[in-house]
């Protein structure tokens, strides 16, 4: 028998685990910037990058739009992947986290930071030169602040979930500097909708996971009786908020009785469900909480744009 068979034979496996072992880096490199999330942010990045030109009357660019979405996206990954290095340890007790790459071991926590600087360095400075110097120090605002402020206020308050609201909300003011220069009472109005949406947000997916949240230590709703009382204030207050505000775009505007009657039917229909979670308290109304939100926010900020 000819050796060359016998060769590619004996090669054939170790070239298809390096195929293997190079698809599984690159997918743990993947899941460290979190693209769920990411998408969500690229969307309400573009929703105030594209009303930010139309309140400053300025042309809509494709090619703007996608420099301020890259910068943000290389933000946003390295801010996910930075997160992941500090709380590796405590993303290990949890079920929900624990095999995320680097509370798993599969990454070695030098690369991971790493990475995460070299994202998060990356996408300020191409903010900078592509999007201008505010929507970079924007972004910037918010790694830092996420980092060290709601990064570790969770270990030790429930409020940080208010603190982690103020940088949370921060991308549609990106999108709008990037697009107007400047920020305006409109550009503020997005934020604070953004604002308000991530209470009852949070709130669902702290009661889904409180257990997973305990045991890691964190603070993200209080232990004890007080937390029934703190998990119904900050998903009831904020739908109540939510309400006039995801209407106040018809006063800075004229929008369509559309708009006016689509914003209603969505932002009633949250509250709904909000009240449902906060009156049963159980993981199915939780959930249900937790798919309006993710319904409400694409279909009302869609509703901004084409009416």
């Amino acid at each position: 028998m000819s050796g060359k068979p016998l060769i590619a034979v004996l090669k054939a496996p170790l070239m298809k685990g390096r195929r293997v072992t190079a698809s599984a880096l690159l997918s743990d490199y993947w899941a460290l910037t979190k693209p769920e999330v990411n998408f969500l942010i690229l969307i309400t990045t573009f929703v105030g990058f594209y009303l930010g030109c139309a309140s400053a009357g300025r042309q809509f660019s494709f090619i703007a739009v996608f420099n301020t979405l890259l910068g943000t996206l290389l933000v946003a990954s390295g801010t996910a992947t930075l997160n992941q290095y500090i709380e590796r340890s405590f993303d290990a007790q949890m079920r929900r986290t624990a095999r995320r790459p680097a509370a798993a071991g599969r990454l070695e926590p030098h690369a991971v930071l790493a990475f995460g600087i070299v994202l998060s360095v990356a996408g300020t400075i191409y903010l900078a030169v592509a999007a201008g110097p505010l929507a970079s120090l924007l972004a910037l605002l918010t790694l830092l602040s996420y980092l060290f402020l709601y990064t570790p206020l969770k270990r030790e308050t429930p409020l940080c979930v208010l603190v982690g609201a103020f940088p949370g909300a921060m991308p549609p003011l990106i999108g709008w500097a990037a697009a107007s220069g400047g920020l305006s009472s409109e550009g503020w109005l997005l934020y604070a909708i953004l604002f308000l949406w991530q209470f009852p947000h949070f709130m669902a997916i702290a009661w889904m996971y409180r257990e997973d949240y305990d045991r890691a230590g964190y603070l993200v709703l209080p232990r004890g009786q007080s937390r029934d009382r703190v998990a119904t204030l900050q998903t009831i207050l904020p739908l109540l908020l939510l309400v006039p505000a995801a209407l106040l775009p018809t006063v800075f505007r004229e929008s369509s009785l559309f708009y006016l009657l689509g914003a209603c039917l969505l932002s009633v229909s949250f509250l709904y469900c909000g009240m449902q979670f906060v009156l049963h308290r159980s993981g199915a109304t939780a959930r249900r909480l937790l798919v309006a939100s993710v319904f409400y926010l694409p279909l009302l900020l869609s509703l901004t744009m084409v009416t």
